[in-house]
């Protein structure tokens, strides 16, 4: 029996563990939840899975919230690391959203516990630093984002010196067919459409972007050690495949599934296990025909800026995570245009001066000068459009 933490355990990933947690009750127990604000939901949560702590990072929801149960509740960061670090937990969902994420994965792998990772900011920011953390405390980092979970199980096939390129799959979001011009009209209740997979709204406009699949990028790199001019990007509107690695022979090994997040979850968790589950069978012969596209650069242009700051290096990764954050809820917020977030990003991170070989509080340190200038620049007019 394995205690688990899920760290946002109301997003999108939380809520698909928890279903998975639930198919395998006798091999898991829900140590600890955590949410931010979504106490309503935590409410119904705690006594379904009884678990022994749980965290709410906002201040008000936290004072607000009914404590009629045995679980301890806790409030904010300092509960979120007390929560990761509790010698009776074995593995850590991080499923936060954003920058947040850093802290908790830290204190996870500090404490020598597996961190089954969706939270991409995390390695995005300090990927070096978690790296080097899991080795020197004996830690595990196993992705749960569907496209390293992929990755993952395609290396499996050959040694890493054998691997030529990571080929990471894209759905290319709602705005796939639309011209370039008519981006610059795009509504936030457009943007937050995705043809494929259920996400919160981040995470959505960033696939919108192609921002999302920046990220990974700059993740696959630090998972699997691989460097930015060898890992690609492919469209693929019909989310089957979810990845794929290509070896030296010219083989290329593909992850194929339908679309559903607690594959790769349930991956994580009995890795390196496979086990019976109820999840849906993959029918190639109603899916149809499976169709690929080179990314537009020119259309999506924060792809191309996520491998520039990968190959600048240092703090500039931790910028574009925080500039794109701002930038992204200021659209969120009718404040910028879609193509504003590109704009804000970009300069944004051409005012950096990045940091080689940072420490943790050097990251911090950029990222919050990328938030007050990535702030600033929204109110720009011509940064707005």
């Amino acid at each position: 029996m394995k205690n688990v933490v899920i760290l946002g355990s109301s997003g999108s990933i939380g809520r698909n563990a928890l279903k998975v947690l639930s198919d395998f009750k006798e091999r898991f127990s829900v140590f600890g939840l955590s949410v931010h604000s979504n106490v309503g939901l935590l409410e119904e949560q705690i006594p379904r899975f009884g678990p022994k702590m749980a965290v709410i990072t906002d201040q008000e929801s936290f004072e607000r919230f009914h404590r009629n149960h045995d679980t301890e509740i806790l409030f904010g960061t300092d509960g979120l690391k007390k929560l990761c670090s509790h010698p009776k937990v074995d593995l850590v969902i991080n499923a936060l959203v954003g920058s947040v994420g850093l802290l908790p994965s830290l204190q996870t792998l500090e404490s020598g516990k597996t961190l089954a990772i969706a939270n991409k900011e995390s390695l995005v920011m300090a990927g070096k630093l978690l790296i080097d953390k899991a080795k020197e405390k004996g830690a595990e980092i196993l992705p749960i984002d569907s496209e390293h979970s992929a990755i993952k199980q395609c290396l499996l096939s050959g040694k890493r010196e054998e691997v030529k390129r990571l080929i990471l799959t894209a759905s290319g979001g709602p705005f796939l067919s639309r011209s370039r011009e008519d981006l610059k009209e795009i509504t936030v209740e457009q943007a937050l459409s995705h043809p494929t997979w259920e996400m919160g709204k981040k995470i959505t406009i960033d696939s919108a972007t192609l921002m999302n699949k920046g990220l990974e990028v700059i993740e696959a790199h630090w998972l699997f050690g691989i460097p930015a001019d060898r890992i690609s990007v492919l469209i693929h509107p019909q989310s089957i495949i979810h990845s794929m690695v290509e070896f030296v022979d010219g083989s290329v090994i593909a992850q194929m599934s339908v679309p559903d997040m607690k594959l790769p979850i349930q991956y994580a968790l009995f890795y390196p296990q496979r086990v019976i589950s109820n999840n849906t069978s993959l029918d190639l012969a109603k899916a149809g025909k499976l169709t690929f596209l080179e990314p537009d650069d020119e259309k999506f242009p924060c792809l191309g800026i996520a491998y520039h700051a990968l190959k600048m290096g240092g703090t500039a990764p931790a910028v574009l995570n925080a500039a794109n954050e701002v930038a992204v809820q200021a659209f969120l917020n009718h404040g910028v245009s879609f193509t504003g977030i590109q704009k804000i990003v970009q300069e944004t991170l051409s005012r950096h001066k990045r940091k080689l070989a940072p420490k943790f509080d050097d990251i911090i340190d950029a990222d919050a000068w990328a938030r007050q200038t990535a702030g600033e620049l929204c109110l720009n007019a011509e940064m707005k459009r």
